[in-house]
Parts: structure tokens; C-alpha cells; sequence
């Protein structure tokens, strides 16, 4: 694009915003209002870097080389800003939060630096960078950021939507750099989020996943005083239109009576639960400064599968976290053959920079018997999440189509326990919830017909 072409744009207020995500569902949630906020600015989302006038990377902090990998995908734009002088190249996120300056210092092209707390002062930062002008926030500020962005356009949207109702940690795990790079826990008052999903409802979401660093750890300002996650997934259920609730990442030590209660109660609730556990090792769960026992986590499943006997549950893994010994992993095996999950997370170590865990370099597994250790673990969640899948052979399960499948006459939907289900359909419309039976399983997916 030529530079008065370029001009023409700004004028006609019809920038070009092109948005790259990486990491958590919250990052998705975050991106989403980026594009809104920049929206008040006269831009509008394109899905590829070179038809942009800006370009916003929103970055995540959890895997390995994180960092590096950002500094490599903006290399690549080198050429780009060469070509068009007035692109703007912004970072946004967790690595920007962790990075700061440091990537200005090493990426002269990058425009605007901002953290994950100050995404609403975007429009602020867009118009002063540029041309040789820098910008960055990477503050935690006081204010209520979501009160500071722009009213969302009214647009229709697809059947399922996330909704960040907390964010931050203050569980301080040794591997983690949340903390660090979100914050202490807030929670957002109740009265919002219930504002934010019936607008949701209003254009069309009928599947909200509540959203969190710590999800459960969620005590926001309802009436009549301060709201658990139970009390705010109840007064959520009572929305019209809204048909189903989850929520995402939860920690076990704020796995409330009455939030287990709820998932035996609620109906809206959906029967899914990701509660990562991470080691089935006591003595690994106290390096990691995780504050249960595997057996408290064995108990609590117990708790929750009493209320919810089919409930799927998912997990996250870490293997080879410094000073893990052959019968560390193998305490993890066998919580693992215990709990059976329908699915899980699982990774290797890597070390993140500040974090405590970082400071045992003397303790280190060696890669390669990290590296078996987790094929093992990876084979053994691979088998249950297979024979989850097919114990859901035969069975009637509730499918919100969310999109057209593969082939003609096909769609796709979510069941209750978050499967992938492909049907062929005739007389079904996205946004619809059909009842399915399901007659064969695949590696990632179920295959059903309409009943």
C-alpha cells in the first residue's frame, strides 16, 4: 500500500488494524477489546499483517523462550516498515509487561509498549507513537480498566464467548510469572460482568466461559456485599438466553463448598472442569509452593464427582521440575491413573526468569530424562482422554453448533463436556443446541447424529 493510500485511510477513518494472539483464552478475551477500544480510534481488523496500519502482537509469558520468539516474529516486519514508514508495530501483554523497554531497546520498529493493565489507554499510546515517537505503559493503575474502554459496537457474535471476571495471582507458585506480569488478584464487581454477558446474550452468545488467572479465587462487589464465583455463576444462570457456564483456570485451594455445590445444582453449569494439580508428588508440590497435597486433591475430586458423577475433568502437568526424582514422576502416574482425566496439559520444565524456581539451576533434570518422562505421562493421558471419548459412544449429549463442518451438510458444535461433535444436519442453524447420539469417537473429536 502506497503512503497517500495509506493517508486516504486515516482520513476516511478506515485504518487498518491486523492483531496476532498468543497463549491463555484471556489473551483472546484481551485482543477482542483491543480491537473494540482501537475501534473508537477509526480502525477496523484485517487478517493479515501486510494490509495493516498497525500491527499489535498480545503476547504471552508462560512457555518457554516466550520472549525470543516475539523478538524473531517481529524481525519479520522488518521489511514491512521499510515499505510503509507510518506502520505502527506495537507489543501488548505479558512479554511487553516483562520486557518493558528492553524491547524498544532491541527492536527499534516497535512503536508502543503496553502491559496488560493498560490496554484501555491504547487510543492515548496509538496517537502519540510513530515516526521515530515511542510509547509505552506497562503500569498497574488503580482505575477500573474495563470501565475505561469504548462502548462495544453492537455486532452480532458466534454462539460462544469469554468473559474475564478476575485477574492476576497472589498464590505465588515457584514456576510461574503471573504474578509478576498481571498482578495481585481483582475481581471485577458483579454488577458489570452481568451488564457485559446480557449484552453477550443480546447479540447472539448463548456459552460463556468465565475467565481468570485464578478464576475461583473470584470475590467481587455484588449486592448485598462481596460474591463468590458460586453466587456470580447462579445470578449469571438467571440470564435469559444464556444456556450454558463454565470457567477457566481454577486452583484447588479455592474450590469453595458452595462452588462444588453449584456444580451439582446448576444446571447451566456445564459438567467440565480444568483443575490443574500439576505433580502427584507432595514433596514436588512443596517446591512448587502449590500449599495442598496430592491427597487433598484426590479428596476434592472426590467431592466434586459425589454432586457430579459425569463431570470431565481436565489437568495441567509440569515434568522434570527441579529435584524431581523417578518416584516423584511416579507419584504423578499414579494420581493420574486415580483421577482419570478427559483431558490434560502437560510440559517440560523450562525456567522462567525472576520466578524462585529459576534459582535451582544446581537441580535441574536432565532434558533427556525429562523429556521420557513426559512421552510416559503424555501416553497415559492420551489413553484416557481416548477412552473417555469412547465411553461417549451411544450416549445422548446436548451440542451447541458453533460453526459448518468440513464437508457440505456437516456442522460442528460443543457437547456439555466440551467435545468436539460433528453431525451431519439438515434443519440445524448455528447458535442451535440439538440433541445428538454419538456413534463412533475419533482422535479429537466425536461424530454424532441429530436425535
Amino acid at each position: 500500500m502506497s503512503n497517500a493510500s495509506q493517508d486516504d485511510n486515516a482520513v476516511k477513518g478506515k485504518k487498518k488494524l491486523y492483531v496476532k494472539t498468543y497463549g491463555c483464552q484471556m489473551n483472546v478475551y484481551d485482543s477482542e477489546r483491543m480491537v473494540e477500544t482501537l475501534g473508537g480510534s477509526g480502525y477496523e481488523e484485517v487478517s493479515t499483517p501486510e494490509d495493516a496500519d498497525m500491527i499489535l502482537l498480545n503476547t504471552c509469558h508462560i512457555r518457554e523462550k516466550a520472549a525470543e520468539k516475539i523478538y524473531s516474529e517481529l524481525g519479520r516486519y522488518k521489511d514491512l516498515k521499510v515499505e510503509k514508514p507510518d506502520l505502527k508495530i506495537g507489543v501488548a501483554g505479558c512479554v511487553a509487561q516483562a520486557e518493558g523497554e528492553e524491547i524498544i531497546r532491541r527492536q527499534p520498529l516497535v512503536d508502543l509498549v503496553v502491559g496488560p493493565q493498560s490496554y484501555h489507554k491504547l487510543p492515548q499510546l496509538e496517537a502519540k507513537a510513530g515516526r521515530g515517537v515511542k510509547a509505552l505503559d506497562t503500569d498497574f493503575p488503580e482505575e477500573d480498566k474495563f470501565e475505561y474502554l469504548k462502548a462495544r459496537p453492537k455486532a452480532k457474535r458466534g454462539p460462544t464467548a469469554f468473559l474475564t471476571v478476575q485477574e492476576g495471582c497472589d498464590k505465588f507458585c515457584a514456576f510461574c510469572v503471573v504474578p509478576y506480569t498481571r498482578g495481585a488478584e481483582v475481581s471485577r464487581p458483579a454488577d458489570r460482568i452481568l451488564t457485559e454477558a446480557r449484552d453477550l446474550v443480546e447479540r447472539g452468545v448463548r456459552d460463556i466461559t468465565l475467565l481468570g488467572q485464578n478464576v475461583n479465587a473470584y470475590h467481587g462487589a455484588g449486592q448485598g456485599g462481596v460474591w463468590g464465583l458460586a453466587k456470580l455463576i447462579r445470578e449469571l444462570a438467571k440470564v435469559d438466553g444464556l444456556e450454558r457456564i463454565r470457567f477457566t483456570t481454577s486452583h484447588p485451594n479455592d474450590m469453595e463448598d458452595d462452588l462444588i455445590a453449584a456444580h451439582g445444582d446448576c444446571e447451566k453449569l456445564m459438567p467440565y472442569l480444568h483443575l490443574p494439580v500439576q505433580s502427584g508428588s507432595d514433596r514436588i508440590l512443596k517446591a512448587m509452593n502449590r500449599k495442598h497435597t496430592a491427597e487433598q486433591y484426590i479428596r476434592l475430586i472426590e467431592r466434586l464427582r459425589a454432586v457430579r458423577p459425569d463431570i470431565a475433568l481436565s489437568g495441567d502437568f509440569i515434568v522434570g521440575f527441579p529435584g524431581e526424582t523417578e518416584q516423584d514422576f511416579e507419584d504423578t502416574m499414579s494420581l493420574v491413573r486415580e483421577i482419570t482425566y478427559g483431558s490434560a496439559y502437560s510440559f517440560k520444565y523450562s525456567p522462567r526468569p525472576g520466578t524462585p524456581a529459576a534459582e535451582k539451576g544446581d537441580r535441574m533434570v536432565e532434558d533427556h530424562i525429562a523429556s521420557e518422562r513426559l512421552q510416559r505421562l503424555q501416553a497415559l493421558l492420551t489413553q484416557q482422554q481416548r477412552e473417555f471419548q469412547e465411553s461417549m459412544v451411544g450416549r445422548e449429549v446436548k451440542v451447541l453448533f458453533e460453526k459448518k463442518g468440513k464437508y457440505e451438510g456437516q456442522m460442528v458444535g460443543k457437547s456439555e463436556y466440551l467435545h468436539a461433535v460433528h453431525a451431519d444436519v439438515s434443519d440445524v442453524n448455528i447458535g442451535d443446541i440439538r440433541t445428538v447420539k454419538i456413534i463412533s469417537s475419533a482422535t479429537n473429536s466425536l461424530r454424532g447424529e441429530i436425535v
